[in-house]
């Protein structure tokens, strides 16, 4: 049986006394909470490959990110709660276009799920594109419309990505890191270096740790109560029923429309972050989407509680 996890809490109020109540209380040979490393399997499947960690560098590597995200209680816990409201969808998403759904894991390094997500690099969304690579896959992207922030548009072009670098690598680690640092990165680096797979590449430190990334987050996602998270099904975010509007022409105003579609501006750009203005031009006259959600969602009394993975939850 796994070694619970046990927060650090008594270790950052230690930090912050002084240093003579530090001596008094060090002292006392009970007053810390075990520490524990996570337990760190032979080997883990990715997409459907087994990868082996007996070598000591890939152990190290995983060791660190599942460590990380094991004692990065606040994040990590969110992000699984947020999983219960996106990844029916994401899920869904990636059986449409025929991709595995380890993918669901990427998109939770990259965004931690939040719908908001904007890196300092200018990257957005879910799935975090960059808007040079969104327009390369046909994402709409310019002051009123970023469809980066569309959760169909944006699964649908991280699909078609991550296709075409798994039919040039032919295995997922190198695929995913090709996300994180493109594919012209990663290919150079296989040729120079000599190398078939992304694991075995010297790279920038960030796209190296990438898959190891990937893989702790689905591994605590498995069994999250071996790594200390306790969530009862009513503390996991709901997923929304919505029904949907088609505009194909001008919004003069995006609150008036809410407005006139019985739900505030706030709940209209809640829903449909693609929209980034308070009007839509839509010269061209192209069909948008909009979600409208139904009320019964937006009440957590009515929308009662739905569990994705019941390994999610303690009840």
């Amino acid at each position: 049986m796994k070694k619970t996890i046990i927060p650090l809490l008594l270790v950052a109020c230690m930090m912050s006394m002084p240093a003579t109540a530090q001596t008094n209380v060090q002292k006392s040979s009970n007053i810390f909470a075990p520490v524990f490393s996570p337990e760190i399997p032979a080997s883990v499947t990715l997409c459907g490959e087994k990868i082996d960690l007996d070598r000591a560098d890939m152990y190290e590597a995983f060791d660190r990110e599942l460590t990380a995200m094991a004692y990065t209680h606040g994040t990590t816990m969110l992000i699984i709660k947020r999983a219960n409201r996106y990844f029916p969808e994401l899920s869904e998403l990636l059986k449409k276009y025929d991709m595995p759904q380890d993918l669901l894991y990427l998109a939770c390094i990259e965004s931690s799920l939040n719908p908001r997500a904007y890196s300092p690099a200018k990257a957005a969304g879910f799935w975090q594109f960059i808007p040079s690579a969104a327009k390369e896959y046909g994402l709409e992207v310019n002051d009123e419309v970023d469809e980066r922030y569309n959760i169909e548009k944006a699964t649908a072009a991280a699909a078609r990505y991550l296709k075409k670098a798994y039919a040039r690598y032919g295995d997922w680690p190198s695929a995913m890191a090709s996300y994180n640092g493109g594919m012209a990165r990663i290919s150079g680096a296989l040729d120079k270096q000599g190398a078939d797979t992304s694991l075995d590449l010297y790279l920038a430190e960030e796209t190296t740790r990438y898959p190891y990334r990937v893989m702790a987050m689905k591994t605590i996602f498995e069994n999250p109560r071996a790594y200390g998270f306790r969530l009862r099904s009513d503390q996991l975010y709901q997923p929304r029923k919505y029904k949907t509007v088609e505009v194909s022409g001008p919004v003069a105003s995006w609150p008036e429309w809410a407005a006139a579609h019985g739900i505030s501006y706030a709940q209209l750009r809640e829903d449909n972050p693609w929209i980034r203005s308070l009007k839509l031009t839509n010269k061209t006259g192209k069909t948008y989407k909009v979600r409208i959600a139904e009320s019964s969602s937006l009440s957590r009394s009515k929308a009662g509680f739905k569990t994705f993975n019941p390994k999610w939850t303690t009840d």
